[in-house]
């Protein structure tokens, strides 16, 4: 079972600035292709998009025209929806009518429609699913990361986050042990550049990096994040200058390369490949995306304990939504309740799509095959939260803030250039931020 993730996976969370992102086309907003053989009740459009490998989207639209309705309700049809321009995509048809009744898409595009008034809220599904185990099968926390106000926007589809991993036979080589909090990192970072190898893998380029999941990443680590208990922006505090300074001491004493200002994740991927780096919070699949013999040396680490005596780490619960244009509620929810049942091989099968977000899937044999599945799933994934920390659990539209936009690779350059200290480039973002709110 593979757990990859593309190197450009972060651009999939965003919803409203993706950069460089064109009109949709006519074609892609359209109804879908293959929708197979129609009920009474008409057909309801499924977007999905790709997730995995060349496997995932085949697999998928065949489950998809499996489905079977009751009479009078709709069946479905399958689109694949590509990651390009896919916000453009996706805001054209659903303003215009003419998107999906049921779709995956952006992380947190879910709370955006749903702030303007396009989404069919999930409590009627997620109470349905009490009954039939499915309620029951959702791993810890992933539900309540979806509820709002209102109701719950979305359901939890397929997981990301940002864990350690580490070089075994370079840290071996170096006489270093496997970091288990802050000090040892350091430690190791530092026996690593007496060989000449890096110890902390970062990638800050401005269209194609992603070293601001990763400092969000270490300031969740030290029990600290970007938001508040009302949802509100609030950056400058002790827990996270704290965790950028431990972040600036590695680059001031050269466990980061210079370069990294420079690098996308495509890069990073070749230092590890090439082992010139050693160690660094990167994507579950990381094996996966890289090549030769680290891709056998690689280890997932365990979280970190950090200087406040905090773990956490940063994850993205990827979901499925539905929309209130469908040509029956009542229909979307049918459809979704078949699809959970029948989801499990797009794990099981080694299609690369992300970590499941039920148990059941997570204890097939196929899935624990892998060792480092089965540890990312029962040791980071309770570890884990949304941009949404320390204020809460659940997404609400106002993440889109800080989710790969402009302000927050701003910040991130800011801080591992060192143009700023940590305090002034958290206040920075925090204005930014406040500024952005109040439009």
């Amino acid at each position: 079972m593979s757990t990859s993730t593309p190197a450009s996976a972060f651009s999939r969370r965003a919803f409203l600035s993706v950069a460089g992102a064109g009109i949709a086309t006519a074609a892609l907003a359209a109804c879908s292709s293959g929708g197979g053989k129609g009920s009474s009740g008409g057909t309801l459009k499924f977007w999905n998009m790709p997730w995995g490998g060349t496997k995932f989207n085949p697999l998928d639209k065949k489950i998809t025209l499996a489905y079977k309705p009751a009479k009078g309700l709709p069946s479905a049809t399958y689109q694949e929806i590509q990651w390009s321009n896919f916000n453009q995509t996706f805001a054209s048809a659903v303003a215009s009518n003419t998107g999906p009744a049921v779709s995956s898409g952006g992380g947190t595009q879910a709370f955006q429609f749903a702030k303007q008034g396009k989404i069919a809220y999930a409590d009627n599904l997620i109470e349905s699913w009490k009954s039939n185990g499915l309620y029951d099968d959702f791993l810890p926390g992933l539900l309540d990361a979806m509820k709002t106000e209102k109701g719950y926007v979305a359901i939890p589809y397929n997981l990301d986050m940002r864990v350690l991993w580490y070089n075994k036979t370079l840290l071996d080589k170096a006489g270093a042990t496997p970091p288990t909090d802050w000090q040892s990192y350091l430690d190791a970072a530092a026996a690593l550049k007496k060989i000449g190898v890096y110890g902390f893998s970062l990638s800050s380029n401005t269209s194609g990096g992603n070293s601001f999941q990763t400092l969000t990443g270490v300031m969740i680590n030290n029990g600290g994040g970007l938001f508040d208990e009302e949802q509100k922006p609030n950056c400058v505090t002790n827990a996270n200058i704290e965790a950028l300074d431990w972040v600036v001491e590695m680059v001031q004493k050269g466990y980061v390369d210079p370069g990294n200002l420079g690098y996308s994740s495509t890069n990073t991927n070749t230092q590890w490949s090439k082992g010139t780096c050693a160690m660094g919070i990167d994507v579950p699949g990381l094996p996966q995306n890289v090549t030769g013999p680290v891709q056998k040396e690689l280890v997932l680490g365990d979280p970190l304990v950090s200087a406040a005596g905090k773990k956490g780490a940063l994850y993205f619960p990827n979901n499925i939504m539905m929309y209130k244009n469908t040509p029956s509620q009542k229909g979307s929810e049918a459809f979704l309740t078949y699809y959970y049942k029948h989801m499990s091989a797009l794990w099981t099968q080694n299609t690369g799509i992300g970590l499941p977000p039920l148990k059941s899937i997570a204890q097939t044999s196929e899935f624990k095959s892998n060792p480092s599945n089965v540890k990312l799933v029962d040791v980071w994934q309770p570890i884990c939260k949304t941009w949404a920390a320390p204020g809460g659990t659940a997404l609400f539209a106002n993440v889109t803030l800080v989710d790969s936009t402009p302000a927050m690779t701003t910040f991130a350059q800011s801080v591992l250039s060192q143009k700023s200290t940590p305090k002034e480039a958290l206040t920075t973002l925090q204005n930014t931020l406040m500024s952005q709110l109040k439009k």
